[in-house]
């Protein structure tokens, strides 16, 4: 397989380096990398032993990760796809809806395998997580939450909405099998206009609640980026800087026929799962569907709904008000 790496930026040389991996393993026969700015694509090129082009219409692959900027996933996805290339976009698959749907569009007419960039469904923590819960280990699911938080200055393109919390309205719909009832949105923007550097939404999914908090402007951790799952027998702890490591708390309240309502904590045990790079597996996953003409786990039409979400959180914003999903759209089986 001929592959190619779109933007070498600040992610996209992440997908260099793991391209490289897969050709020395053998599992690529040809990695070529792409970016407008030659200086950047020389560098790489160079230090990882590739050619490069300057142009996507000179680049001749079968597949490719696209890590351009979100602003230009649209021009560039329709462009390869049209092309017959088969594409692992990042997230966002776009910045509005409509563009999402018009890629995913493009890739089923075009019969190509569409991945996008939620590395968060690969990750082994989160993975052996999704097990329990299918078996039914933690019980019923009562409440989500979670934490991006670190001190930046805000980007100038794209807020933490599309940035971080895009990561999260993904996880709670792969590990609850659904997506939301509805979604309240609360968007800070304070240091550039119009830029969201803080970000509260609440989901909710019949009677489980799901609340994501995500900041660029939080300077009392130096990075968290972690996960509470709380059930009604058991609870769950992912701290995702963390790969390996998934700690479950053996706690529940419950009904005593003589003392009324007790608790019960039997306190945590912390278990181990495989040692592999989310982004790797990620990649080979998308490689392995790309070779069998099938659709990755995270496919197109996880990453255009993630970024419906994300919208019904802006609209929640602008009008103050819970957004609620229609009845079709949010019992959607993932």
């Amino acid at each position: 397989m001929r592959y190619g790496v779109v933007g070498t930026g600040y992610w996209g040389k992440n997908h260099v380096r793991v391209a490289k991996e897969l050709l020395d393993d053998g599992e690529l026969d040809e990695v070529v990398l792409c970016d407008t700015d030659e200086s950047r694509a020389a560098s790489l090129a160079e230090t990882y032993d590739l050619p490069y082009e300057t142009d996507i219409d000179s680049l001749d692959v079968d597949a490719a990760t696209v890590a351009t900027p979100s602003t230009t996933h649209r021009t560039v996805g329709l462009s390869m796809l049209e092309r017959g290339i088969d594409l692992l976009v990042e997230k966002p698959l776009a910045l509005t809806s409509e563009d999402a749907w018009d890629i995913v569009e493009a890739a089923d007419a075009n019969d190509c395998t569409l991945g996008v960039g939620h590395i968060f469904r690969y990750h082994p923590a989160l993975v052996a997580l999704k097990r329990r819960i299918d078996r039914g280990e933690l019980g019923r699911i009562k409440y989500l939450q979670t934490r991006r938080f670190s001190f930046r200055v805000p980007r100038s393109t794209t807020g933490v909405l599309y940035s971080l919390a895009v990561h999260d309205v993904d996880i709670y719909d792969y590990l609850l099998g659904r997506r939301p009832d509805t979604v309240h949105g609360q968007l800070d923007s304070f240091v550039r206009e119009n830029i969201v550097e803080t970000a509260t939404i609440t989901l909710e999914y019949g009677n489980t609640s799901g609340v994501i908090n995500s900041s660029w402007q939080v300077p009392v951790f130096d990075k968290k980026r972690d996960l509470v799952v709380v059930g009604s027998n058991r609870s769950a702890y992912v701290d995702y800087l963390q790969n390996t490591k998934l700690e479950l708390f053996d706690a529940e309240v419950f009904s005593d026929p003589d003392d009324g309502l007790k608790s019960r904590n039997d306190g945590a045990i912390s278990h181990s799962t495989d040692e592999r790079e989310p982004l790797k597996v990620e990649v080979e996953s998308f490689v392995e569907a790309s070779r069998a003409g099938e659709q990755p786990r995270a496919d197109g039409t996880v990453g255009a709904r993630a970024v419906e979400t994300l919208e019904h959180a802006e609209e929640s914003a602008r009008k103050k008000s819970v957004v609620r999903l229609d009845r079709k759209s949010a019992v959607t089986q993932f």
